[in-house]
């Protein structure tokens, strides 16, 4: 093997150069550029939305955003469905993604923070933090918000048309909370009457409480007793008995003091991010935690439903907590859904585990929970085991090599204390049956601090 001289070669251009400046780089299609050698070429990743970090094997950038997605035709709606075990990082994409989307100019809403995980990060860009527990701010979940005011202003077929979807959300959130209560699903008997007792506080009052409701069934005006298909008061007590002492355990058990009142603290759609804080909520335990969920959501929702021309992403983070509460939430959550994802709002739902959605108590409840994902046009997969994606296969096709991939990245292939979890980051981003995206993002700047949320455990 022949050693370069240390001055270089004694020819014309073969002296040492001290500095090699880097070739000139130039990008075209393989119809143009064929001829070249090393037929360097890009995996067509997707370069509109928020850059999330580069293609783990072509090395480009890789951006999501499923509003722009939406728009641009990628897909056919703006629903993602994040997987992944605890620590992969899944709170950690979705914050970026958080970022992306106020930078765009939509307004992020983290409608039930049970950790908090989102706190710092809302606080950072300017954004609002409601914290609901007793002794802090309260959300009514019967609050019309901007529906209230659209009907004000409407008239004739439309107001009308707005009032019934204001009664529906209504009657839908309380029947949620009491089958979270008692258990068991709300009787069609006392739907009748829940509805009746909404129609006459709506004609009374400018706005509804559930105490209201509770102290409308207890008067047992003419109008409810026909509701109940009775004139008798004793027999009218009887039929709606059950049903008094579940809205009294809102008001006066172990949920009181958080849901028994007017809003302390709006949503304020204005600010670039909002999160509702019910991490205090979950000391006093699943129940309430659910219920705060849910109330959070119907509460978001709502407001967001009755303004127009400006677009939000909702993120849903521990769904599972909201669907094990009791049989039929799941048709509740459902219903939610399913309204925001047709009028063009973004949802992103984070879960552990397809095992959480499988552990509901009725197979009816299971196959709506699957139904979550299934129609989520966009699936980002952290680190899951084999088992796990074998679930996911079931729903959204995977092949051999990418089942292997997203495995790899499941737990550490060494005992060595300090050593970086090898699935941390690294996601896989699958839209229908196209193969999957493998991307690993990488933390900048002040991104190391307001995204890391193991800083109680350290």
């Amino acid at each position: 093997m022949v050693k370069t001289p240390a001055r270089g070669w004694r020819e014309p251009y073969g002296g040492c150069a001290v500095h090699v400046e880097a070739g000139a780089e130039f990008q075209a299609t393989t119809a143009q550029l064929c001829g070249l050698f090393p037929f360097v070429a890009g995996s067509g990743s997707p370069a509109i939305g928020t850059p999330i970090g580069r293609h783990q094997l072509f090395g480009e950038v890789v951006c999501l955003d499923p509003l722009a997605w939406l728009r641009a035709g990628l897909v056919t709606n703006p629903g993602v469905f994040v997987l992944g075990q605890p620590g992969t990082g899944k709170s950690t994409l979705v914050k970026r993604l958080i970022v992306g989307a106020i930078a765009s100019g939509s307004t992020a809403l983290i409608l039930g923070d049970t950790k908090p995980d989102y706190t710092m990060l809302v606080e950072y860009v300017g954004g609002q933090v409601i914290r609901v527990g007793r002794g802090l701010d309260r959300i009514n979940p019967l609050d019309a918000g901007p529906l209230g005011a659209a009907i004000r202003t409407q008239r004739g077929a439309e107001a009308e048309r707005t009032r019934w979807e204001l009664r529906g959300r209504r009657l839908s959130l309380l029947m949620a909370l009491c089958t979270l209560i008692r258990e068991a699903p709300v009787g069609n008997a006392e739907e009748v009457i829940l509805g009746r007792a909404i129609d006459l506080l709506d004609e009374r009052l400018a706005a509804l409480t559930v105490p209201d409701v509770l102290a409308v069934l207890e008067e047992g005006p003419e109008a409810l007793r026909s509701a109940a298909r009775t004139d008798h008061p004793e027999r009218y007590r009887e039929r709606v008995s059950n049903l008094v002492f579940t809205l009294e355990l809102l008001c006066t058990g172990s949920l009181a003091g958080v849901f028994d009142g007017p809003t302390t603290r709006p949503i304020d759609l204005t600010a670039p991010a909002v999160s509702v804080d019910i991490s205090r909520v979950g000391a006093a335990g699943d129940k309430l935690l659910t219920a705060a969920m849910l109330c959070t959501w119907a509460y978001g929702f709502a407001m967001v439903d009755g303004t127009t021309g400006h677009s939000y992403m909702a993120v849903m983070d521990e769904l599972w907590r909201a669907l094990r509460g009791a049989p039929g939430l799941v048709e509740y959550a459902d219903s939610l859904t399913r309204v925001n994802r047709a009028k063009g709002m973004a949802s992103i739902m984070i879960t552990h585990s397809l095992a959480d959605l499988e552990a509901l108590p009725t197979e009816e409840d299971r196959a709506k929970a699957r139904g979550f994902i299934d129609r989520s046009a966009i699936t980002v997969l952290a680190g899951l085991p084999p088992r796990e994606l074998a679930r996911v296969s079931e729903i959204t096709r995977l092949t051999g090599p990418e089942q292997e991939l997203v495995a790899s990245w499941s737990a550490p292939d060494s005992w060595q204390p300090g050593a970086r979890h090898p699935g941390r980051g690294k996601y896989l981003i699958k839209t229908g049956d196209r193969l999957g995206i493998p991307v690993e993002l990488a933390l900048v700047g002040v991104e190391h601090e307001l995204y890391d949320t193991d800083q109680a455990v350290r």
